[in-house]
Parts: structure tokens; sequence; C-alpha cells
């Protein structure tokens, strides 16, 4: 499918006016969302659980999560973040690409709005 980037700005969710711009990749085969440990504590956001992942090396990972607002493309949406470690891809999940309204256009390469139902 090759690879998508994402301009997006990271903030947090009780001070929005604490923020900074990131590229992220996004990942449709990531659950969650991934940044740096050191840019979310840097936005003064709190880790407020642990969650185990499957790497896609397939070793399984306990990992801080904790809630970060998240803006794509002038819609921001309160999503669950892991705090990843150092060097590590910034990366845009399937879930906050859910909250967002946006899908992976493969054949673009870039993100187009989802058919949103309420059936």
């Amino acid at each position: 499918m090759g690879y998508i980037k994402v301009k997006a700005k990271i903030a947090n969710p009780q001070e929005r006016n604490k923020y900074r711009e990131v590229e992220l990749l996004a990942d449709t085969g990531a659950i969650y969302t991934l940044l740096p440990s050191s840019l979310l504590e840097g936005l003064a956001i709190s880790a407020t659980s642990r969650r185990k992942f499957k790497l896609a090396s397939g070793e399984v990972k306990d990992y801080p999560t904790g809630e970060a607002y998240i803006e794509v493309e002038g819609i921001g949406v309160t999503s669950i973040v892991v705090f990843g470690p150092e060097g590590s891809t910034p990366l845009l999940g399937v879930t906050t690409l859910e909250l967002l309204g946006f899908q992976v256009d493969p054949l673009t390469k870039k993100l187009k709005p989802m058919e949103l139902l309420l059936l």
C-alpha cells in the first residue's frame, strides 16, 4: 500500500493551547496512535493505564497509555495514545482515524472522509 504521512496537531486535552505539530504515519494495522513519550510528557499529558501490544516482530510489550487531543485537516478528537519509546515512528492508529471520520485511500495515498452511518 505504501506510506501515507499526515500532518497533525497533538495537544493536551485540557489545555489545547499546549500543542505540537507532528508528522504521523497513518497505520491501519495499529489500533491506537503511538507518539514518543517525551512529546506527550512535554505537553503535560499523563499516562493513565498500561496495555499490552503485539509488535510487528511478534513480540508482546507493555506500554503506558493516556489521552491526547489530535487534530487532522481541521477536525479534532480526544483519543487514546500510546507512550512509545524514543526514536519510534509516530503512528496514527485506526481508532483515531475512525474517531476523526477518515479512512486511508490506498489509490491516492491520502486520507478521505468515511461514510458515517447511523443504522
